[in-house]
Order: C-alpha cells, then sequence, then structure tokens
C-alpha cells in the first residue's frame, strides 16, 4: 500500500465515494496533477499548482478552468470558452469522483 501525505484546507468537504458527484474536495489534485496540468507545469505529482481554494464556496475548484488565460496568457480572449470545454472534457470535470485514494485524519 502506498502512503502519501497531503494538506488541504480544514473546511474543504470529505472526499465522496468514487463515482459519486464531485463535491471540490481538492483530493485528486492534491495527489497527483491531471494531463492538462502536466502539460502546461510540467510535473506529475501534486499538488496541481492550478488547484485553488474557494472561501465563498468552500470548496476547491482548478483555476485552469476558472481562469485559462492566467495559465495560457498567449490565449485571446475570445479562445477561453472554448478551452475551458476543451478542459472539462479532457480532465472529466462534471463526470463524478475518479479518485480511489483512501482518506484518513
Amino acid at each position: 500500500m502506498y502512503e502519501q501525505t497531503i494538506h488541504l484546507h480544514r473546511n474543504a468537504p470529505n472526499k465522496p465515494a468514487e463515482g459519486q458527484a464531485c463535491n471540490g474536495c481538492g483530493v485528486c489534485c492534491a495527489l497527483e496533477t491531471c494531463p492538462a496540468g502536466r502539460l502546461r507545469f510540467l510535473q506529475s505529482k501534486g499538488p496541481c499548482p492550478a488547484l485553488t481554494w474557494s472561501d465563498s464556496e468552500a470548496r476547491y475548484h482548478c483555476d485552469l478552468l476558472v481562469d485559462p488565460g492566467k495559465y495560457f496568457g498567449w490565449l485571446p480572449w475570445s479562445a477561453e470558452a472554448f478551452i475551458r470545454r476543451q478542459l472539462a472534457r479532457w480532465i472529466a470535470a462534471g463526470k463524478g469522483c475518479d479518485c480511489s485514494a483512501e482518506i484518513q485524519d
């Protein structure tokens, strides 16, 4: 069994069961970097630099999806919606939790 320690915001929601709807717990992105993040940040281990905490929503977001212009400055503003859709598809955003990690407090 492989063990890894990750640090998350104290108000982060508990990780949902694999296959359940994503709730922004941040576990997956704290463990490893997704394919899009690997290309952008040239790293495979987490935490992903685009993992961003939202105080107002008490959850994590992928900042690559929220603000792609911040990370892809060469993109024209008109391409941001297209990039968001492509990134969301690539990382299966909104398709449910695909993280099989078991969490211990």
